[in-house]
């Protein structure tokens, strides 16, 4: 994936958000630029440092969807957060590097899954001679080590075991019971709550204390269905080198992690004048280092976040980026503005992008055995009423399609499964009728569009 184009890479996000060109070509070339660092060699890659965005545009017009896609395409990790929940350091709150942390727990359990993803035919053989065992238990050791079992018993026990092996592949056992031993639970997490941002550096004692605390657990009797979906996961698990695991989870976070944060207009703004503004400009000196790379101390080790890559995004109605402190400034050198939706570009979003609104409720729908179906005109209405709203009130972007269209489809989505229907075609009169007294009543509409 990391080898796309930056066209390429704004084809693929062309499938999922309309419009804001600007925004996907910054995305891209940060994306690609991250490629080629790693085709540089050492010593010269380390001093590439990362080109880190912030993107300023109202709510609702795809800055996290962006970036959230991005970071799909280059299966990397990605963490969202809101920079108006942190809070400087020495005062209750998030701390800055808990980012960090979230992203490279996020990257541990990303890699975990792909590596069990990938022995998951090497365990499935395991498990099915784990089951047969349940089944047809082995002679004990014992009695094979002194000669008590014959080559005869030995043969008449394999040739059971295979007519158990065809009836269980079969799925003719699922149902039998069998009695295994399963654990109880893991042992508990304490976590550290200091100002020095501990917070999270969860200390397990099982792995602290290994041998010194057996593992507790307690035989269960379960359908043989359950104990292959118990048997497998113990088998993965094992397969998985955790070790090798973090190691490349900390080397993602740290070469191709994407950290988006958002609201970053809230800490924003002039110093205050009667004490320390814990929320802003505090917030800001903490974050700086972060972006600028630092080693961050989490339970899988140290990662440093020099090379992480920083989608910043905000609104910035009350402020602008030139209020953010000099610093910050600087370690965020590209900027786009992101255009407000029309009402061309609601017609787009509802039919255009994979995960559209009308493909949804398609789906949605077809569960029930109901085809509906949008005309035209109906779209064009849906589309004109979401920016109508959008102008007399609070613009939330292409979110205010979501009211809109629930609204719409409200008695449909009641109704439909007792009326037997087969087919629903919404019209621009549908459409009209249904919004038309809503949309007439501003007051109204504050509350329910």
């Amino acid at each position: 994936m990391d080898q796309l184009t930056p066209k390429q890479i704004v084809a693929a996000l062309d499938k999922y958000v309309v419009g804001q060109d600007k925004a996907k070509k910054a995305v891209a070339i940060a994306l690609r630029n991250r490629w080629r660092r790693q085709q540089v060699q050492e010593p010269l890659r380390d001093e590439i440092m990362p080109n880190n965005i912030i993107m300023i545009g109202p709510t609702g017009v795809g800055k996290t969807e962006i970036a959230r896609r991005l970071a799909h395409l280059a299966n990397a990790p990605f963490i969202k957060v809101e920079a108006s929940r942190y809070t400087e350091v020495g005062y209750v709150g998030r701390d800055v590097e808990s980012m960090i942390r979230e992203l490279t727990d996020l990257a541990v359990n990303m890699v975990k899954k792909e590596k069990t993803e990938a022995v998951q035919e090497k365990a499935a053989e395991l498990t099915e001679e784990r089951v047969l065992d349940l089944l047809l238990p082995l002679p004990p050791a014992k009695k094979r080590r002194e000669g008590e079992v014959g080559e005869e018993m030995e043969e008449q026990h394999q040739r059971t075991r295979q007519k158990l092996r065809a009836r269980l592949r079969a799925g003719s056992l699922e149902n039998r019971l069998v009695e295994l031993e399963v654990s109880e639970g893991r042992y508990p997490v304490v976590e550290i709550f200091s100002p020095m941002g501990m917070e999270e550096l969860g200390i397990n004692f099982q792995e602290m204390f290994g041998g010194l605390m057996p593992k507790r657990s307690k035989r269960r009797k379960v359908t043989v269905a359950e104990a292959r979906r118990i048997l497998a996961q113990q088998e993965a698990q094992k397969l998985v080198d955790m070790e090798e695991v973090t190691r490349e989870a900390r080397d993602r976070v740290e070469n191709s992690g994407i950290v988006f944060l958002d609201e970053i207009d809230k800490i924003a703004g002039q110093r205050s004048k009667v004490g320390p503004d814990v929320s802003r400009e505090g917030v800001q000196r903490d974050i700086l280092p972060i972006v600028e790379g630092t080693s961050v101390p989490t339970k899988y080790g140290m990662v440093r976040s020099d090379h992480v890559l920083f989608i910043a995004a905000g609104a910035f109605h009350m402020s602008k980026p030139s209020d953010l402190i000099p610093e910050l400034q600087g370690r965020f050198p590209i900027r786009v503005e992101l255009d407000s939706l029309t009402v061309e570009d609601f017609i787009r979003i509802l039919t255009e992008p994979k995960n559209a609104l009308i493909t949804q409720y398609t789906a949605l729908l077809a569960t029930e055995g109901v085809k509906i179906s949008f005309t035209i005109g109906a779209i064009k209405e849906i589309a004109s009423t979401a920016s109508l709203v959008n102008s007399r009130g609070e613009n939330i972007g292409a979110r205010r399609l979501h009211t809109v269209m629930t609204t719409l489809l409200e008695s449909v989505l009641f109704e439909v499964p007792d009326a037997k229907k087969t087919q629903v075609k919404i019209t621009a009169e549908t459409v009209k009728k249904t919004l038309q007294d809503i949309v007439e009543n501003e007051d109204l509409s504050r509350y329910i569009l």
